[in-house]
């Protein structure tokens, strides 16, 4: 861009140009034509380039500053203030203006109150006390690099925003950042200002973060972690950057705005991309923060949301090893506040079969288990209930249920091996789960999903459901479930009676303890009363279990002789076996009656037919009761 100005005006303000215009005229009185030649041999004005005209009584000197910071709307700004046009500085003009008068030498040596003191001055009483504005001029800086850094602007910007952010901690007196409007508003009323809107002051003021360029960005976290800066003002504004730089992370935000400005503002390679990632996760804090009660679980839950965002992220963009087991260790510190949708990570590896990342939700229950182990250890040892087990307890539970969800949910895929099923099942530990019934629907699903699997895979898979932790709705069903191995369905009955006899026997108890409540001289007896029926409870309970017991054996043994027999006549062969084709109703009838007859079941006979999948039960008729 090319000015025409006048000499006498930027030579009063700018020691540069003075010296510039001076020597050209004493050179041009020498030999201006040999310099004129020489000036028309420079070359085409490159871009960026700012040219001057300086047109004097009829003398024009054409000086170019190429490389100029700021460009020319920070020199047209300096050129208004050498003709003494008032200056408007703002937070985004202060540092290319300071720059810009560094360049031009338009210090206070050359000329009273010039343009580096008022520069000076409007950052220091101004840009660095307001941490938004400081953030602006700190934006600016990095068109301006390295002369800001020189002159220390980026410097002084950086320990403004560490300083105000190290403010804000919970344990400061006053905290910030507060809400601008609100502020002026109550400043203007004589009021104090009010503290209810610093979540969403808060939330503008990483948006204003994570406008910074990585470099800068890396360098604000680094001074706020100097000054101790609190962690969760450094995890958010980490997150609020890991937003903003890499499309698709938050999905609250994908409309068509969000979208946008993602895009904008994201680097342009996957390469960029991947240092981005590993710069944010090696810079969140060590420390994590327990949600509670007070703070409610919506922040934790989006916090932990936001971390398995950036975990997909690390499998996309296939980031180092450290930086995704860094990334797993946090989110376990967070993985009660965690949802179900979060869990069912992508495969993105063609050498894993199953549909989601089955090895990484192991991974992360795995480092949950061992931060827990950890704070047990640091644990007093004392048995009084404090409301850090408390909270460890709920976390444990939450963990529980979520797991139960996930598996309920993995379990359709084909892929999935029984043995693999069965770690995650049994990765938490018993007190994890106060109840099996949402487990024992992930079994019921992981059954239905594999209907090939043999007997000693089916009952692998049922044994991770604990009998004694169903509710009898629970049991009613399985019991009634064909998909379940015999072995599951008679621990089932066993344990369900089991629950029926202790409810009996806790009620008969508490009739009898309520009519030994109506007169104290009949206490003692009404207590041998008591423990009368409990004794006579419990043999009952040791009679069913061994009649029981004796039952499943005389089963077990009934059908394994079944089997061979059935085995022994499929050997033999013939037209005359059952289930062929050339089989007729009455060779199908003669065959059953024999079975019946030689093994004394007591049970319709039912004749299996190879050719279709399906159980054909005979008509009913009379049956002689055997004796045994």
């Amino acid at each position: 861009m090319t000015f025409h100005l006048h000499k006498f005006p930027l030579m009063s303000r700018s020691k540069k140009l003075h010296d510039l215009i001076t020597n050209r005229e004493s050179r041009a009185a020498g030999g201006g034509e040999q310099d004129e030649e020489e000036e028309e041999d420079a070359g085409e004005i490159r871009e960026e380039e700012v040219v001057l005209e300086v047109d004097e009584d009829s003398d024009v000197h054409r000086i170019r500053l190429p490389d100029f910071p700021g460009g020319a709307e920070a020199f047209e700004q300096a050129a208004k203030f050498c003709y003494g046009v008032k200056l408007d500085l703002t937070p985004a003009t202060a540092a290319p203006l300071r720059c810009a008068a560094e360049r031009l030498g338009m210090s206070d040596d050359h000329s009273d109150d010039n343009l580096i003191s008022r520069a000076d001055r409007f950052m220091s009483h101004t840009v660095l006390r307001n941490p938004r504005d400081a953030i602006r001029a700190l934006r600016s800086c990095e068109g301006l690099l390295p002369l800001a850094d020189d002159l220390g602007l980026v410097s002084r910007c950086v320990d403004a925003i560490a300083a105000k952010a190290a403010a804000s901690t919970p344990t400061a007196l006053f905290g910030w950042p507060i809400n601008d409007a609100a502020a002026a508003a109550a400043a203007a009323a004589g009021d104090r200002p009010r503290r209810k809107n610093n979540a969403g002051a808060g939330a503008t003021w990483f948006d204003d973060l994570a406008g910074l360029s990585l470099a800068t960005f890396t360098r604000v976290i680094a001074a706020m972690k100097e000054r101790n800066v609190g962690p969760e003002i450094i995890e958010g504004a980490l997150i609020a950057y890991a937003k903003r730089s890499i499309p698709g992370l938050s999905r609250s935000g994908r409309h068509v705005g969000g979208a946008t400005a993602a895009a904008a503002a994201a680097p342009s390679s996957d390469g960029e991309q991947k240092a981005l990632l590993e710069t944010v996760i090696a810079n969140l804090p060590e420390e994590t923060i327990k949600s509670n009660a007070h703070t409610g679980t919506a922040v934790g839950a989006t916090t932990a949301r936001v971390l398995f965002g950036l975990l997909r992220t690390t499998s996309i963009l296939q980031a180092s090893e450290s930086a995704r087991d860094m990334l797993e260790r946090r989110i376990a510190a967070r993985l009660p506040d965690a949802a179900l949708d979060d869990l069912l990570i992508p495969s993105y590896s063609y050498l894993v079969e199953t549909l989601y990342d089955v090895e990484c939700v192991e991974r992360i229950v795995r480092y949950f288990l061992e931060g827990r182990d950890a704070d047990d250890g640091n644990d007093d040892g004392s048995e009084l209930e404090t409301p850090g087990r408390e909270a460890s307890r709920r976390a444990m539970l939450a963990v529980g249920r979520l797991m139960d969800a996930y598996l309920g949910e993995i379990a359709a895929d084909a892929n999935l091996k029984p043995d693999k099923f069965c770690d995650l099942a049994w990765a938490l530990p018993d007190g994890a789960r106060v109840y099996d019934d949402g487990l024992y629907r992930a079994v019921d699903i992981y059954l239905k999903a594999h209907p090939g699997l043999r007997e000693e895979e089916k009952e692998k898979v049922s044994g991770v459901v604990d009998g004694r932790k169903l509710t009898l709705e629970a049991c009613t069903h399985a019991a009634q479930n064909e998909r379940l191995p015999l072995r599951t369905v008679v621990q089932v009955l066993f344990f369900e009676q089991l629950q029926l006899r202790r409810a009996i026997a806790r009620t008969i108890m508490a009739n009898e303890g309520g009519a030994a409540g109506q007169g104290e001289e009949e206490g003692d007896s009404d207590a041998g009363g008591t423990w009368r029926v409990a004794t006579r409870g419990n043999q009952m309970l040791r009679l069913d279990m061994d009649s029981m017991r004796n039952r499943v054996q005389e089963l077990e043994r009934e059908c394994t002789s079944m089997r061979k027999a059935i085995e022994k006549m499929d050997r033999r062969g013939g037209g005359s076996t059952p289930g062929e084709r050339g089989a007729t109703p009455a060779m199908e009838g003669r065959w059953g009656s024999m079975v019946t007859k030689r093994f004394g079941c007591k049970f319709p006979a039912q004749v299996c037919q190879s050719q279709q999948r399906t159980v054909v039960a005979r008509p009913r008729r009379p049956r002689i009761e055997q004796s045994p």
